[in-house]
């Protein structure tokens, strides 16, 4: 028995020791003799910042998310053409004639790809969109052509019930869970790609002060884009008028062309005596920017836009600029999300982009 008591006594004694020594030591000398102690189960150092790491294969390197060099020049959206025959089914027998049955080489394509500032309606015939639909087509498709056709995408389901003096906006949650640094897209759902609510007077009447007294700070468009901006302002008309029909309608007529008619804001707004994000201004209180891919170097800029909303920055700031351009003040977007914001455009045309994002306040509608 005594021998074990001279043992604990011993490892007592020893552990004091051992405390006043760690004590006495700096935070220095104390980090260094930890690293020097820090042993694994398997007797093997664990790596510090001063062990030197192993070599890593290279089938086994994690890959860097930042942008590499890559040629985006020749990579395309899907090409729209099998569209045309369903949209042409609306059209008269000689608006048909031009949209069904005619194939587009590959090199005539390319070479004719209309430039990233070239208003279409100077373009000829043979130009075409980066989605193969040569401007002698959207001429024929006139306007409001059937973009759910076109797109795959269907009209919203009206919304008869729905009442404007009542309607609250659905909740909005994008950080429920914990925030990782991604594109956060989610899956759109169609019937609720524009939302009304009991503010809409007032919001609309908002936005059209912000435009006379900042002008393009909130609103404005470079060259090229008045295909785009037409389409854009088509296909929300199309959808608000078909999501709430008893508070909007579409007109025709031979003396004023189309007119939309706001029963909420007593309203008729003859479509082609304004640009078209003015007609959005003044109708549909949602913010929107206009992405157009540029021929020169596959990559897509900002050309249009109507953003009241932006914090902390404005359109006048941002128009013309790159994808990453835009992005450039945003902590660790290179690394992180440069390559994959600009891979996942590519592949997308306004028809194949069902998607929105939280982070985003505006839709982002690449133009054909």
């Amino acid at each position: 028995m005594a021998s074990v008591k001279e043992c604990f006594l011993y490892a007592v004694i020893c552990t004091l020791l051992s405390l006043v020594f760690l004590l006495l030591l700096t935070r220095q000398q104390r980090e260094t003799l930890f690293g020097y102690l820090s042993v694994s189960a398997r007797g093997r150092r664990i790596s510090t910042s001063k062990t030197p790491p192993r070599s890593v294969s290279p089938e086994s390197k994690v890959p860097n998310n930042g942008s590499p060099q890559v040629d985006f020049r020749d990579t395309f959206p899907p090409s729209h053409r099998e569209a045309l025959a369903r949209a042409a089914e609306s059209l008269s027998a000689e608006q048909r004639k031009k949209l069904i049955g005619r194939a587009v080489d590959a090199g005539e394509f390319k070479k004719g790809i209309i430039p990233l500032a070239a208003d279409y309606r100077d373009c000829g015939a043979s130009t075409y969109t980066p989605t193969k639909i040569s401007i002698e087509e959207v001429k024929a498709l006139g306007d409001f052509p059937d973009y759910a056709a076109l797109s795959g995408v269907p009209l919203p389901k009206a919304y008869k019930e729905f009442r404007i003096e009542t309607a609250l906006p659905r909740p909005y949650r994008p950080f429920r869970w914990a925030y990782h640094q991604t594109m956060s897209l989610t899956k759109l759902e169609p019937d609720w790609w524009l939302e009304l609510e009991k503010t809409y007077v007032s919001r609309v009447a908002e936005r059209r002060g912000l435009f006379e007294k900042h002008g393009k700070m909130v609103l404005d468009y470079l060259p090229g884009s008045e295909l785009a901006c037409k389409e854009l302002m088509e296909m929300a008309l199309q959808f608000i008028c078909a999501r709430y029909p008893h508070y909007f309608t579409l007109s025709h007529s031979s003396e004023q062309g189309h007119v939309l008619h706001n029963r909420i804001l007593k309203t008729h707004t003859v479509i082609k005596s304004m640009h078209p994000l003015h007609v959005l201004l003044h109708n549909v209180p949602e913010d929107f920017a206009v992405m157009l891919r540029n021929p020169d170097d596959g990559f897509y800029y900002l050309r249009a836009g109507v953003l009241c909303s932006a914090l902390g920055w404005n359109v006048s700031t941002k128009l013309g600029l790159q994808l990453k351009e835009i992005h450039a003040p945003i902590p660790d977007y290179k690394e992180k999300m440069e390559f994959s914001m600009d891979r996942y455009l590519f592949p997308h045309s306004p028809f194949t982009f069902p998607a929105s994002t939280p982070l985003a306040p505006f839709n982002a509608v690449p133009g054909v």
